[in-house]
């Protein structure tokens, strides 16, 4: 792996050796609707506390800071036209934080999901939930519930807000289901495909994950979407999440839609 910075490049470029993608951020791209966009796109928002960090503010200023990204960048993706969109929000592993912060986070999510039916009201948007809700506090699954049902009749973009989502997780709970079956006698064993296992996921219906965009300038995928991105590709930028713009996205989009993808063949 290598850095170059200066010339072209609006920032650090990261080439990725021996094959793999590479993030490339040239200082004029400029949204191209020539190129594809990726059916689904998943969006791993990360870099709330160190924005809040950098300005001497609690970790949570952070956290509401990037509520409000996630709003405009939620509305750009359906204007893309890009049909599925996961947003990973809260993460099984985000329990380990502190408490306040937890807290903070569950409060902001309480505040989107009862203000989302006005701030959606004009989009095309229908909204779901992924991850084991069991977990969470009873009114927050009552709204979570009442909002995917209000959005049910929706046909456009599907928004997908991953909480309290694992992919370790959901691979698991797809497997003891896909065991149960077998010793309940209503699945062969032979019988487990891969569209079968695609069924029993939280995303089932929903197409594979074609792009994963990661702001912050972290370069892992942090258990997220693990079967559903086996051939995604990966777009890294270095902002943090608070900090990105629509355009930040379309020029994601732009090095998205000028790669050539082979699915292993030529």
């Amino acid at each position: 792996m290598c850095s170059v910075t200066g010339g072209e490049y609006s920032r650090p470029v990261t080439f990725k050796l021996e094959g793999e993608s590479m993030a490339l951020f040239r200082k004029n791209d400029t949204w191209d609707d020539t190129l594809p966009v990726p059916a689904h796109l998943g969006i791993i928002m990360d870099g709330n506390g160190r924005w809040a960090k950098k300005r001497g503010l609690p970790r949570t200023a952070g956290h509401v800071a990037g509520a409000k990204v996630f709003r405009t960048i939620a509305k750009h993706c359906e204007k893309r036209g890009i049909s599925t969109v996961t947003f990973y929000t809260f993460s099984t592993e985000n329990w380990k934080r502190p408490q306040a912060e937890v807290d903070a986070i569950m409060n902001l999510l309480r505040d989107y999901l009862k203000e989302s039916l006005e701030d959606f009201k004009h989009e095309n948007i229908r909204t779901r939930f992924i991850g084991d809700r069991t977990a969470l506090s009873e009114d927050i699954q009552a709204l979570m519930a009442e909002a995917e049902e209000s959005t049910a009749h929706k046909t456009g973009m599907v928004l997908n807000l991953a909480i309290n989502y694992g992919g370790r997780a959901e691979l698991t709970a797809a497997m003891q289901d896909l065991a149960n079956e077998v010793k309940n006698g209503t699945l062969a064993p032979e019988d487990i495909t891969e569209d079968v296992i695609d069924d029993h996921l939280y995303t089932a219906g929903q197409p594979p994950v074609d792009m994963i965009l990661r702001p912050s300038g972290e370069y892992r995928l942090s258990n997220f979407l693990i079967w559903q991105c086996a051939y995604a590709e990966y777009v890294f930028d270095d902002i943090l999440w608070p900090d990105f713009k629509i355009t930040d996205l379309d020029r994601a989009l732009t090095e998205y839609g000028r790669r050539h993808r082979r699915f292993g063949g030529l």
